[in-house]
């Protein structure tokens, strides 16, 4: 029996393809599942509009393939982020995620990555901290009785760019739906690239990490980098990972070479592969 799971960020394919085709790479590629992404774009937020019938189909198209989707990425809230203080805006992105939620149930998927973003593309300040957390409690209770899982994704601004940053808001609201899902790319930029800190800072999450994005960063640079081409210690925090019982793991890059794509996920998961066994046989 495989001791893990490794899936592939659905952005590093072209977009053009279709789900079956998604599908049916992933799989030939050796990955386990797909990690399903729900971004700002209308094209992908109109996803949580599916009606039932394009719902069954999916579920079908998966079952034929035997690849499922293991989790949703939901970067839709940048646009529409919790924290707002636009009203309009604040409505919608509860709405976002509403729908990401009973979209999730529906495809019967665990997790839902979400965004740790109070603001994005305007100023972050008390009251769009005081707006996030109002938001994110109620999102929470929406979640539990779907019985899907948040999980903070550990993102590239200072707002939450650590799992201690988001453990803040785990242990406040205090339910089992409310959970980390870090990017070991992105804590290894917050850390300034200190191993020891992205370790000590994982740790800050044990028993409440549920998965991890697998990323490459350097300084400054947090994404469209290929694996082995930066600067992210996979040994070290697959290590901590492990420790704290976390075997499941996305491939998080995206398609930029038009040429090689099918090759760049390969090697994508050739590394990971050998990273992740390196890790749990050492």
């Amino acid at each position: 029996m495989k001791t893990y799971q490794l899936g592939l960020y659905e952005k590093s394919m072209p977009n053009e393809l279709s789900f079956s085709q998604k599908l049916r790479i992933t799989k030939k590629s050796g990955f386990d599942f797909l990690e399903l992404s729900v971004d700002e774009t209308d094209e992908k937020l109109k996803r949580l509009d599916y009606s039932m019938d394009e719902i069954k189909q999916m579920r079908h198209q998966m079952e034929k393939e035997d690849v499922f989707i293991q989790s949703i990425c939901l970067s839709g809230h940048r646009k529409y982020p919790l924290g707002s203080e636009d009203p309009i805006v604040s409505k919608q992105s509860l709405e976002i995620m509403e729908k990401a939620i009973v979209l999730a149930h529906r495809l019967g998927v665990r997790y839902i990555q979400i965004a740790g973003y109070d603001e994005y593309y305007q100023t972050s300040n008390k009251q769009t901290q005081i707006n996030f957390l109002k938001n994110l409690e109620q999102s929470v209770k929406i979640a539990s009785t779907y019985g899907v899982v948040l999980a903070f994704e550990t993102m590239e601004t200072s707002f939450m760019n650590t799992v201690t940053k988001a453990m803040k808001y785990v242990n406040y609201v205090q339910s089992p739906y409310l959970k980390v899902y870090p990017d070991i790319g992105n804590l290894t930029n917050a850390a300034e690239h200190n191993p020891d800190d992205v370790i000590l800072d994982l740790k800050n999450g044990k028993g409440h990490i549920v998965a991890a994005h697998l990323k490459e960063t350097k300084p400054n640079v947090f994404r469209n980098l290929m694996f082995g081409k930066g600067h992210t210690n996979y040994q070290a925090c697959l290590k901590e990972l492990i420790s704290q019982n976390v075997f499941l793991y996305v491939a998080e890059f995206w398609h930029n070479d038009k040429k090689n794509w099918r090759n760049n996920i390969k090697k994508a998961y050739t590394f990971l592969k050998e990273e992740i066994e390196g890790a749990m046989n050492s």
